[in-house]
C-alpha cells in the first residue's frame, strides 16, 4: 500500500493552564471512575478496583523496545512500547492475557513512570508506545507533564483497543500524537460473545471519529516514522469473516476513511478461545485472502496487510 505523507507542521505547545485543566478532568473522572465506556464508579482514588482491575496507583507489566509495530511505529530504532496491566475489554482470545486479564505487573509512582518515558526516550526509542492505558491516564498526563518538562521530544502513541469514551479522548488532545486503535467489530453480538461487552461500536466508532478530527491522517518524518495521524487495526477472527467484511466497509464509509488500515492475521487460539470452537484455531488462507480482497475492492490503499 501507499505511503504515509510526510509531516511538516510544527507541534502544539500546551500552556501550563492547558496541563492544569487536562490534568484536572481525568482526576475528576478516575475516582469514581469513569474513564472507559463501563463507568464502573469504582473508588480508584480509595484503591478499590474497576472492572478493568486498576487501583490507586499505576501498574506495568513491562516497558521496553519493541520492533515489532507497523513499520512507521517500530521504525529502525523500536517502539518505546509500555505495557499497563489490567484491560477495560474481556476478550476470551486475548494474546496477552496475564497481563490483561491476571493484572501481572509491578506498580509505579508517577514519577518513575516520567522516567519511563525519558529512558526510553535516551535508549533511542522513535516514540512512546501507550499499550492499554485507559484506566491510567491521569497518571499518564502527570507523568508525560514531567517529563516533558524534563526534555521527553518522542511522539506519543496510544495503542488501544478502540473502546472508549468519546469525552476521554478529547481530553488527549495535543498529549496524543498517533492513535493506534482496534475496530473489531461492528455487530455488537460478535463482541458480547467474545469480548464481554454489548456496547462495542456504540463506543468506538465516535472514539474513533474524534482521533481522527484531533491528527488527521497519518504523516511521517523524513525517515518515514510516525508523527502524527490515525492507524486503525483490525484483527481477522478465524469463523468470523463477514464480521471482517462490515468493520471494513464501515471504515471505508466513515469520517475516517482516510486513516491507514492495518489488516492482521496473526490471530492464535489463545486464553480461552477453546470455548469457542469456530475461534479454537488458526486463520485458514483462504479466509485471509477472502478479507483482503475485499478490502482491495473497497479501495484501501494506505496501510498494510499482514500475510499469512
Amino acid at each position: 500500500m501507499r505511503a504515509a505523507a510526510k509531516d511538516t507542521k510544527k507541534s502544539y505547545i500546551l500552556k501550563e493552564e492547558d496541563w492544569r485543566e487536562k490534568i484536572a478532568f481525568l482526576k475528576e473522572h478516575y475516582g469514581p471512575c469513569r474513564l472507559c465506556p463501563r463507568q464502573c464508579g469504582a473508588e480508584r482514588d480509595k484503591n478499590q478496583p474497576g472492572v478493568c482491575g486498576a487501583l490507586k496507583d499505576v501498574k506495568i507489566a513491562s516497558y521496553n523496545i519493541h520492533t515489532g509495530e507497523e513499520p512507521p511505529v517500530s521504525g529502525t530504532r523500536g517502539s518505546g512500547t509500555v505495557f499497563f496491566s489490567g484491560c477495560t475489554l474481556k476478550c476470551v482470545f486475548c494474546q496477552n492475557y496475564p497481563i490483561s486479564h491476571l493484572f501481572n505487573g509491578r506498580f509505579y509512582s508517577i514519577e518513575e513512570l516520567a522516567k519511563i518515558f525519558l529512558n526510553l526516550q535516551v535508549r533511542g526509542a522513535h516514540n512512546i508506545n501507550l499499550v492499554t492505558a485507559t484506566p491510567y491516564l491521569y497518571h499518564f498526563a502527570q507523568a508525560l507533564y514531567l517529563a516533558r518538562k524534563e526534555g521527553l521530544s518522542i511522539p506519543i502513541v496510544y495503542n488501544s483497543s478502540g473502546y472508549e469514551r468519546q469525552e476521554t479522548v478529547k481530553s488527549l488532545r495535543h498529549l496524543v500524537d498517533v492513535y493506534m486503535p482496534d475496530l473489531k467489530y461492528v455487530d455488537n453480538d460478535t463482541a458480547r460473545k467474545y469480548t464481554g461487552v454489548s456496547n462495542y461500536f456504540e463506543y468506538a466508532y465516535p472514539a474513533i471519529v474524534e482521533m481522527f478530527n484531533q491528527v488527521g491522517k497519518l504523516r511521517c518524518d523524513d525517515q518515514g516514522i510516525a508523527r502524527k495521524g490515525v492507524i486503525i487495526r483490525h484483527l481477522i477472527l478465524p469463523g468470523n469473516i463477514e464480521n471482517s467484511k462490515k468493520v471494513l466497509k464501515t471504515i471505508a464509509e466513515s469520517p475516517f476513511k482516510a486513516s491507514h488500515l492495518s489488516l492482521m492475521s496473526q490471530y492464535f487460539p489463545a486464553y480461552q478461545a477453546s470455548l469457542h470452537r469456530e475461534i479454537n484455531r488458526r486463520l485458514f488462507l483462504e479466509e485471509y485472502r477472502e478479507v483482503k480482497e475485499y478490502a482491495l475492492q473497497l479501495g484501501f490503499s494506505k496501510g498494510w496487510f499482514q500475510d499469512l
